[in-house]
């Protein structure tokens, strides 16, 4: 799975609700449905910028000191 397959799929986890969330949580293989590729929640990762464009009427400069890219946090994926 590509690094923007995992990101849009992990988008859809959180995007089925509370319940989907806490179940991948528990155990990983209630992953699987959503890392078929069918399910992505790409539009997701945008929320907050037009939301605060929609508040403000200015587009949002992110900057953050953390990725929501896949696999950034190369110390979390470590063994």
């Amino acid at each position: 799975m590509s690094g923007d397959a995992f990101l849009y799929t992990r988008c859809a986890v959180v995007a089925a609700g509370r319940a989907a969330f806490e179940s991948v949580i528990r155990d990983p293989v209630d992953f699987v449905p959503y890392a078929t590729g069918d399910i992505w929640a790409e539009s997701l990762l945008y929320a907050p910028d037009h939301a605060y464009e929609r508040i403000t009427g200015e587009k949002w400069d992110r900057k953050t000191r953390y990725s929501y890219e896949s696999y950034s946090n190369i110390a979390g994926w470590a063994d």
